[in-house]
């Protein structure tokens, strides 16, 4: 997309306003101005990822918990270095490779189909196995708690009617629950990762391969898996570092069963003990974040040096395999891992929520009761409230950040601009729940002059800090593809830096924007660890009115709950699609 330096400049700067304040004009005018911005917004993300990460450092060496005066020592380290934390540091690692194995090979799978064959329905089959990714993993965690539950799971029941049988063959509450569960989000978050990377790729790599006489196996083994290797290293990297950081899963199918990862451990230290170990659970919020710091050290290591080089300036046109009467086969496949993913736990949550009592599917039990139940329920309302406005504000304002950061980091030369985009990535490599502890930590500490401590404001900024790297990402990709000379035809026409700003670059970066924006409200919906740990009374969201409900044994109330936000979920994911489908048909 190109803009001349002629009319259509022209117009955009004759609209330009000249009332700017006298703070506007010395920020954009002066080398002092420039600093002054640019030390505030090193502030405002010292604020939100230096500072809790500071704090939990100072918590791992304090005796007391948060506010109360105390010691400093080694104890939470020493409580670490057990035979129990080195079993629960195991878990942690195992789990999560046990699901990023399979989890890699079934994305490639998936978007090998999708991308390089001629299954029907290839656009509508992408969009159905994206879904999981975006429904909040309480949701399902709850529905498969209800589908492969031992006793009274609807899977055991209707294998039991079906083949006469008193065993129950599934059951969620084990390592293989928790996997299972995990692999679900990680499936199509690689998926997303490594499709567009299979559709770049140059057929004529693999062509010369097949007429040199390798067959389809080894061509697909030696060259094109090999040549995927940066893309499908990072995003198995990626998806490692979120199961060692995920929290839904091992919560409500691993501790049951007796299974403890870091994050499950993190959390009970704070929650289910007496008194709370937060010196504990600090000090191993630090050994987690070496862990992850190590892992991506370990990736850079591994392609240090090679190239993978396969878009030219030679024109090509990607092409698709012809499969023949197979290509339903793999279609079949696709249907299959949406129906498992999607259609499974959501028709497990309407079923859950129209009979009275979860387990006991008769005629005689079906029930609106529920339904009534949760609208008349103040608690529900206060989380859909808080969720609301929490989701719209925190998204705006995370990209907001994210824009501003993004523009420093590719668009200027100013120094400090690296120290800026390292400091707005930090919170990637801190899991939800690491970055809770943390601002619980800072939260507490603040003067009494800043209540944030224990309101509403607390959850908005730790869920501002957990999406400022997606946001800075995506308004990265959008500023990298604008020409310098757009800026600079605005300016030389008499525009200001702030008009030039909001009329030129914003103005062409906003669909960017508005994708990201969408993908953080998601995130913001779905997030429970960092949640769990700075809620107080009054600022519950919505994931955990469902965790305490869980945690009550109202299942029914919960499959109400869920589907209320899977048609959010629906709705906005519907809205992306609509509006990137709309920018691309303009273009």
């Amino acid at each position: 997309m190109s803009v001349s330096a002629g009319e259509g400049v022209n117009n955009l700067v004759e609209r330009r306003t000249t009332g700017l304040s006298g703070i506007g004009r010395w920020l954009q005018a002066t080398a002092a101005g420039r600093l002054a911005a640019l030390a505030l917004l090193v502030v405002v993300l010292a604020f939100l990822s230096v500072y809790p990460l500071s704090m939990l450092l100072y918590g791992s060496l304090h005796s007391t918990p948060p506010g109360m005066a105390g010691t400093f020592n080694l104890d939470g380290y020493r409580d670490v270095i057990t035979l129990q934390s080195a079993v629960t540091l195991l878990n942690t690692v195992g789990i999560s490779l046990a699901k990023t194995i399979p989890s890699v090979i079934l994305a490639v799978l998936l978007a090998w189909i999708l991308a390089r064959t001629d299954t029907p329905f290839r656009a509508a089959l992408e969009v159905l196995i994206t879904l999981p990714f975006f429904i909040p993993p309480i949701l399902t965690a709850m529905a498969w708690g209800m589908l492969g539950n031992p006793q009274v799971g609807l899977l055991n029941q209707l294998y039991q009617w079906v083949t006469g049988s008193e065993t129950a063959p599934i059951n969620v509450y084990s390592y293989g629950g928790v996997v299972w569960h995990m692999m679900q989000y990680s499936v199509p978050f690689l998926f997303l990762l490594i499709v567009d990377a299979f559709r770049a790729m140059d057929p004529s790599l693999e062509e010369a391969a097949t007429m040199c006489g390798a067959s389809r196996l080894r061509t697909f083994r030696s060259v094109t898996l090999q040549l995927m290797l940066p893309a499908l290293t990072g995003a198995a990297i990626l998806s490692f570092i979120r199961g060692i950081e995920n929290f839904e899963s091992p919560l409500f199918f691993g501790s049951p069963a007796g299974i403890r990862v870091i994050t499950t451990d993190i959390y009970d230290s704070i929650n289910q003990r007496s008194p709370p170990q937060y010196q504990y659970a600090t000090a191993i919020s630090f050994v987690i974040m070496a862990l992850l710091f190590l892992i991506v050290l370990l990736q850079r290591r591994m392609l240090r040096g090679r190239s993978f080089q396969t878009i030219t300036g030679k024109g090509y046109s990607p092409s698709v395999m012809k499969l023949g009467a197979w290509r339903w086969a793999t279609f079949a496949f696709c249907v299959l891992f949406f129906v498992v993913t999607v259609v499974l736990p959501v028709g497990q949550l309407v079923i859950g929520s129209f009979f009275k009592f979860f387990g006991f599917y008769q005629w005689d039990m079906l029930t609106l009761e529920h339904y009534q139940a949760v609208f008349g329920s103040s608690e529900f309302w206060r989380g859909f409230s808080n969720t609301m406005f929490l989701g719209l504000v925190g998204a705006t304002l995370t990209m907001l950040l994210g824009a501003t950061v993004a523009y420093v980091s590719v668009r200027t030369k100013w120094r400090g601009r690296l120290l800026i985009d390292s400091m707005a990535w930090l919170p990637w490599m801190m899991p939800g729940i690491v970055l809770g502890v943390g601002f619980l930590w800072g939260f507490a500490l603040l003067p009494h002059a800043i209540p944030i401590y224990g309101t509403i404001w607390a959850l908005l900024l730790a869920y501002i800090s957990l999406g400022t790297p997606l946001s800075v990402r995506a308004m990265s990709s959008a500023y990298a593809q604008l020409s310098f000379d757009l800026e600079e035809c605005s300016r030389v026409h008499g525009a200001s830096w702030l008009q030039t700003m909001r009329r030129i670059v914003l103005a062409l970066a906003w669909p960017s924007f508005a994708v990201g924006w969408v993908l953080v409200f998601f995130g913001i919906m779905r997030e429970l660890s960092a949640s769990v740990l700075l809620y107080s009374v009054g600022s519950e969201v919505l994931s955990v009115v469902l965790l305490k409900l869980w945690a009550n044994g109202n299942a029914e109330q919960v499959s109400v709950i869920g589907l209320i936000m899977m048609v959010l979920v629906i709705v906005f994911r519907w809205v992306q699609l609509k509006f990137i489908s709309s920018r691309i048909g303009g273009m």
